[in-house]
């Protein structure tokens, strides 16, 4: 019998913009990028200059920590930009896409009989290594090391988020095989965790090796670092590994193909797409092809990934190596006289501070206004609400503020990353950066300890 752990604290941002249930192949993208960005704690070091030739699966650069790591190209074309940023780091390699896709091949096999040695090695060279991922500090797994367990979050819970259930249907070979692939990287069970509010799939409910365990109860409930702090809690010298289910059908193609296909399913979603749904594409597209005629009249702010902790892309961006979201709102670059003293029936409250709050399941046009300035940072109790963990979030913070190493590793620095502290920073009266102080503490720690 799977388990079911219900989570109290958090909250659900209702939005308008969720996309319909309908899977449409999008027009091959003219432009594909991979960007170092995506990617927490690696150094890139280039193996391509402009003008070169690449087939899907060639290196584009790897990590100078980890040089068998390797980070590869999407699709077959040519390298036309490497776009750099402050102090010449590397943002973007962008790669003109060929009319017919051309892959490198790889030596696979049946992973049954392969040997983990084998399976790093082609993980490794084929680009799909940095889909797995590590606890503590959130950043591509050590090859080295041997996680105790490897969790997959089946469902997401953040503001219009894709349906998996939906995004991995008629899929059950290739993650049947995804699964057999990673058992062979750990000793530990392989938990795949469900919303226990909706009938799984049986891509899910079929497969074989795995742990299933369920979850109810609002966002942040997709997390895996709620799930995996419920189930399985990190302590100091403990490592676990997370992935998710189109990053384990991607593994599980790649060894029956022997070839990187990066295919998959995004939802494009917001307030101001006139048509929302799922889109069919390669990962690194640009999402110029999937707004043409398809978004409002208006100044936007486009995001890869979701509302709370996307990253903001132009029109005609990226889709970021992980996202399986594109999110378009209104900005909110503008001023509100009196907004304080309005009834509020249009805009989203956490509190019941607003009309809004008598409005059950009302959906909002959010925009990216903050409604404030940064003021001081005082102790209340309004992060307990929606931070599930049974960690002191203030406290945790503050011990980051002022570097106090001890301090952050009794307050369960090891078990949290910048997403798990997202709604903290949405309702944060104080308007508090609170990602980016949880991402300088793990950077600091991981710093400390290596």
């Amino acid at each position: 019998m799977s388990k079911v752990i219900k989570i109290k604290q958090g909250l659900n941002i209702s939005m308008l913009g969720a996309a319909e249930k309908i899977i449409k192949k999008a027009n091959q993208a003219e432009y594909y990028a991979v960007k170092p960005t995506d990617f927490q704690g690696i150094r890139p070091k280039l193996v391509v200059k402009i003008g070169d030739k690449v087939k899907a699966g060639t290196p584009l650069f790897y990590d100078k920590f980890q040089p068998e790591v390797q980070f590869t190209s999407p699709v077959s074309g040519e390298v036309i930009e490497i776009n750099r940023g402050e102090r010449r780091v590397i943002l973007e390699v962008v790669i003109r896409a060929d009319a017919t896709i051309e892959y490198e091949e790889f030596n696979v096999g049946d992973p049954k009989n392969l040997s983990k040695d084998k399976i790093v090695e082609v993980l490794q060279k084929s680009g799909l290594w940095p889909t797995l991922r590590q606890k503590p500090y959130s950043i591509i797994a050590n090859p080295q090391d041997v996680p105790k367990a490897i969790f997959i979050s089946a469902f997401d819970s953040a503001p219009l988020a894709p349906d998996m259930d939906y995004l991995v249907r008629d899929c059950e070979e290739d993650f049947q095989k995804g699964i057999d692939v990673i058992s062979k990287l750990t000793e530990g069970s392989i938990h795949l965790n469900l919303n226990a509010d909706y009938p799984a799939s049986d891509t899910f409910t079929k497969t074989k090796g795995i742990q299933i365990n369920k979850f109810t109860g609002p966002h942040p409930a997709g997390n895996v670092g709620v799930q995996i702090n419920k189930l399985d809690p990190i302590n100091k010298g403990d490592i676990v590994w997370y992935t998710y289910p189109q990053e384990i059908i991607a593994i599980g193609r790649l060894f029956e193909k022997g070839i990187y296909d990066a295919t998959k399913i995004i939802a494009l979603t917001g307030s101001e797409i006139k048509h929302p749904k799922y889109y069919k594409i390669i990962n690194g597209a640009s999402i110029k092809n999937l707004l043409a005629d398809n978004i409002n009249v208006g100044e936007f702010r486009y995001i890869s990934g979701n509302v709370l902790t996307g990253s903001k892309i132009t029109k005609e961006g990226y889709v970021s190596y992980y996202d399986n979201q594109v999110t378009v709102i209104p900005e909110g670059n503008y001023h509100e006289f009196l907004g304080w003293a309005l009834p509020g029936f249009k805009k989203h409250t956490a509190s019941r501070a607003l009309f809004s709050s008598l409005l059950p399941g009302k959906k909002f046009r959010v925009d990216t206004n903050i409604n404030g300035g940064e003021r001081a940072f005082v102790m209340s109790h309004e992060y307990n609400k929606v931070f599930p963990m049974d960690i002191y979030p203030v406290q945790l913070i503050k011990s980051i503020l002022i570097e106090d190493i001890d301090k952050m590793e009794q307050l369960g620095i090891y078990e949290v990353d910048e997403e798990d502290f997202a709604l903290c920073e949405y309702v944060c009266t104080s308007k508090i950066e609170v990602q980016s102080i949880i991402r300088t503490g793990l950077d600091l720690m991981r710093k400390e300890m290596s």
